[in-house]
């Protein structure tokens, strides 16, 4: 399972030929049929079908469904802008040999916007950032 990251650059580096497929629709859980919108639905589906190690279970399935959502809203928008799967699925790479209190998340350098949301809503995105509505405000995520 450790192979999560490499799953994911090698679909950002053409490793995948799914490319050409991705206009077929579905994949994902919800039915919505995010291939025929933005290359990210691949992303989204093997975030689903796998919880990376070192990640808790209900921040993983949190994380699906938050996926959901701004795909819907804003992946082909992500798309056109730049955005990468490592932008909006992206964790840290585990060492060799983890410490027993190692999270993934824990390194925010490393984590992908997805994985912030917590169930908020994003209300806005640019080419560098996104503005995720928080109680009473709002938050700024900046790629890096």
């Amino acid at each position: 399972m450790g192979k999560y990251l490499d799953l994911l650059r090698s679909a950002e580096l053409g490793g995948d030929i799914s490319d050409q497929s991705d206009k077929r629709g579905g994949g994902n859980q919800s039915g919505v049929p995010f291939g025929r919108l933005c290359r990210f639905g691949r992303d989204l589906a093997m975030l689903e079908q796998r919880r990376p190690d070192y990640v808790q279970v209900a921040r993983w399935q949190q994380c699906a469904e938050d996926g959901r959502r701004f795909l819907t809203t804003w992946g082909t928008q992500a798309e056109r802008l730049g955005w990468t799967a490592g932008d909006l699925f992206g964790l840290h790479q585990p060492p060799p040999d983890p410490h027993p209190s190692y999270e993934r998340l824990s390194r925010r350098d490393c984590t992908g916007l997805l994985w912030f949301l917590n169930g908020r809503p994003v209300v806005a995105l640019t080419d560098q950032s996104a503005i995720i509505r928080m109680l009473g405000g709002a938050l700024s995520w900046r790629r890096t």
